[in-house]
């Protein structure tokens, strides 16, 4: 079985900015993550990518909010979009 797209998608938040959702179904779960779901959340201001979340493979789930990358825990993927409009307006306010 492979990974299965299932949304990819970008969206205008102002003149300048915008972010796109790229995410896949994938039979096993990426190494350092414990879920099916492969995926890419990212904000874009100015043509520069400011805040990306992702679970790249052996690094897990994790944002990367300027030079910063963290771990965090994967619940749901509504908790993780939740999280990610949450950083998005902070940044865009």
């Amino acid at each position: 079985m492979e990974a299965v797209p299932i949304e990819k998608s970008r969206i205008a938040v102002s003149d300048t900015a915008f972010f796109e959702t790229v995410l896949w179904h994938v039979p096993i779960p990426v190494p350092g993550s414990n879920h099916h779901f492969k995926y890419r959340l990212a904000l874009i201001v100015n043509g520069e990518c400011v805040m990306r979340y992702d679970n790249k493979r052996g690094k897990g789930d994790h944002p990367h909010l300027g030079d910063i990358e963290e771990p965090i825990e994967f619940t749901t993927l509504e908790a993780l979009f939740d999280a990610f409009q949450a950083d998005m307006e902070r940044i865009l306010a």
